[in-house]
């Protein structure tokens, strides 16, 4: 059996960490080994990048370690790292310099990294071989709510017939998109039509589709795979596809999306494509894959205004994620509740006309004995 796009993504992932791990110090394997079952290879390559900054800045700017390298420093030297150790390192990640070339990080880029120290100092404190777990005193940067970014609902027609068209695009763009038009279209809708990610747009094979149910197989993150449904639009799109393009190529790729090049497309050539199409309809706007997966959610989170359905579809194993990431929508549901509510229907309409106290009829009568606060 041919290899998938994700076991080959993980085979590639995984000889990066191995490459990476020369760089850490050796007790650091352990580590590793101990926390595989529990976690995909991405999250260990973040894991890996994360600790290489950090031994990196311990062995180069405080002042307790700058005698040791990497093959000296031990466990017992990390017994030694404190919490203001880690709040440094937090405050060198503003902005530093690593290989020769210059990095900065937000609170966003902070906390995965402290995510990721927390992690490997509680692995080796639970194993009793660190007297304290540091890590986990140290608070988590705060995160500041970002604009969700997504297409308006006249936007979404519009992106899908600049790239059904490309009326805009420059004379060179034109004589590629004659090429792609129809991969370019089932792409793009795909994307909008069903809010699947970029990872497993690309990873999606030919064997993954099921046009009697309208449906397919997406591997989701972690490896797990689910069917999911598409609207007859996306089935149009597809069909054409494969009808005008993918099923005269003469390849044996089982891939769904090839490239001009006969090959599995790459997540970055989705990412250009994406970019190159929106900007014509939306120059303001940074749209992404990922925005297309939110104009996707906040659509069905607008039609359906049950968040559990979204997480579901949206495959988010937490309806906290969910809920971050839409919580803006939220406003526009208690607008609407606002104005739908009328509490004297009758009389909504009528201009509220001052009372004048001189007449006998006035409920306001400051000299009404009846009144208990006259």
């Amino acid at each position: 059996m041919d290899e998938s796009y994700f076991d080959k993504r993980n085979k590639s992932v995984t000889m990066k960490i191995r490459a990476i791990r020369e760089e850490l110090p050796s007790f650091c394997n352990e580590f590793f080994i101990g926390v595989e079952n529990n976690t995909t290879p991405l999250t260990r390559l973040a894991y890996a990048y994360d600790l290489r900054i950090f031994f990196d800045y311990l062995l180069s700017y405080v002042r307790e370690f700058r005698s040791y390298t990497l093959d000296t420093f031990t466990l017992a030297q990390l017994d030694l790292v404190t919490q203001t150790h880690i709040e440094s390192f937090l405050e060198y990640l503003n902005y530093y310099v690593f290989n020769g070339k210059e990095y900065k990080n937000d609170e966003r880029g902070k906390a995965r990294k402290l995510s990721s120290l927390r992690s490997f100092f509680k692995y080796f404190f639970n194993k009793g071989k660190l007297t304290s777990n540091v890590a986990s005193k140290v608070s988590t940067p705060k995160i500041h709510d970002r604009e969700i970014i997504r297409l308006e609902g006249s936007e979404v027609p519009m992106l899908l017939n600049e790239v059904e068209i490309g009326r805009k695009l420059s004379p060179r763009e034109q004589s590629y998109h004659q090429k792609t038009m129809f991969r370019d279209v089932a792409i793009v809708t795909l994307l909008l039509g069903t809010g699947i990610r970029i990872s497993e747009c690309v990873g999606l094979d030919l064997d993954d589709l099921d046009f009697k149910n309208n449906s397919f197989t997406v591997t989701r993150k972690g490896g797990n795979r689910k069917i999911l449904y598409f609207p007859e639009e996306v089935a149009d799109a597809l069909r054409r596809y494969l009808e005008e393009d993918r099923l005269a190529a003469d390849v044996d790729s089982p891939a769904l999306f090839l490239s001009l090049q006969k090959k599995r497309i790459t997540v970055r050539a989705v990412e250009k494509l994406v970019k190159k199409y929106s900007k014509l309809i939306a120059p303001l706007k940074k749209i992404t894959p990922h925005k297309l997966r939110s104009t996707y959610g906040t659509n069905l989170y607008h039609t359906t205004g049950d968040i559990f359905v979204v997480a579901e579809v949206l495959g988010h194993r937490d309806v906290n994620t969910t809920k971050k990431h839409y919580a803006a929508m939220s406003e526009d549901i208690l607008k609407a509740a606002a104005r739908a509510t009328v509490l004297r229907p009758d009389q909504s309409d009528a201009p509220i006309k001052p009372t004048d106290p001189n007449d006998p009829n006035n409920p306001n009568d400051p000299n009404d004995p009846n009144d208990p606060n006259s």
